[in-house]
């Protein structure tokens, strides 16, 4: 009897303790000890600051624009001098029929607990910047101390008896960002070089070549190779 007491009074305990649905830091409390309260009451605020979420509308003519991982800039008087970085990760469905508006969430870190819940803040969305770019197969690169190399095929004459025959020529080059199995190359090539994408360590310049395509394997900016 008495060990069913003390269950029924530890139930009874555990039924009067408060517990918080997630960790945060608390504020200040809004009822006192010995105070009755009422189901649903509130007792003191909680706040998750570490990572924050910061809400703001973009108008209708603007949403087909963003999309959830791209950057954002969060400043305010509060840190003045400072920006804080993160990223958009939800985007309501819908428009607000009345202001034409769309929701929008972003993530940004908050690890020195520097920024509060409510707070006003700027936000800037970074837009990707599209640029043309003049790219070859990575594999078309022949790399030594001096620089980086292509070679190019070219249309020769021979002095001898006056045939046509394809050359190829060492052209040097200046690399720019790396994607999939491509490279861009800021300076060093037209659009209309013909470039030797396999086997380019194999030629020296002036070499006499014979253009065949159907040994090019199948270059992509997202290659999934099977071994991965």
């Amino acid at each position: 009897a008495a060990i069913a007491e003390v269950d029924s009074i530890r139930s009874l305990i555990d039924e009067k303790t408060i517990r918080a649905p997630f960790s945060g830091k608390v504020g200040v409390q809004n009822v006192y000890d010995g105070q009755y309260l009422h189901a649903g009451e509130a007792i003191v605020s909680l706040q998750s600051l570490d990572p924050l979420h910061v809400n703001f509308k973009l108008p209708q003519q603007h949403v087909a624009r963003v999309s959830n991982g791209l950057s954002v800039r969060v400043e305010t008087n509060a840190l003045p001098g400072q920006v804080i970085n993160g990223s958009i990760t939800a985007i309501d469905p819908e428009v607000d029929a009345s202001t034409r508006n769309t929701a929008i969430q972003a993530t940004i870190p908050n690890t020195e607990e520097k920024l509060l819940p409510g707070m006003f803040v700027k936000v800037s969305i970074i837009l990707p910047e599209e640029k043309e770019v003049l790219s070859i197969p990575a594999t078309s690169v022949v790399y030594a101390p001096y620089g980086a190399s292509v070679y190019i095929v070219d249309e020769e004459t021979a002095e001898e008896n006056g045939e046509s025959k394809k050359v190829a020529r060492q052209q040097f080059v200046k690399l720019g960002r790396m994607q999939g199995d491509f490279v861009a190359v800021t300076s060093g090539l037209k659009p209309q070089d013909l470039v030797v994408s396999t086997g380019a360590f194999k030629l020296f310049n002036g070499q006499s070549v014979v253009e065949n395509n159907k040994l090019a394997p199948e270059f992509k900016l997202q290659p999934n190779p099977d071994d991965t």
